[in-house]
């Protein structure tokens, strides 16, 4: 049977309220940069004259 480490168990208790707000602040910026992108690209695509 495995050994549990109390060390690591108390430093995910002490970081994880640090690092969960980081990441979801992280993620909603990645997503709406990502979002401007399609925005953007849609647009050019939309308003540049197609060539037949």
């Amino acid at each position: 049977m495995k050994k549990v480490n109390l060390n690591m168990i108390m430093q995910w208790i002490v970081f994880f309220p640090i690092i969960l707000p980081l990441c979801m602040i992280f993620g909603a910026v990645q997503g709406a940069i990502q979002m401007a992108e399609r925005v953007l690209n849609q647009f050019w695509s939309d308003v540049t004259p197609t060539v037949k």
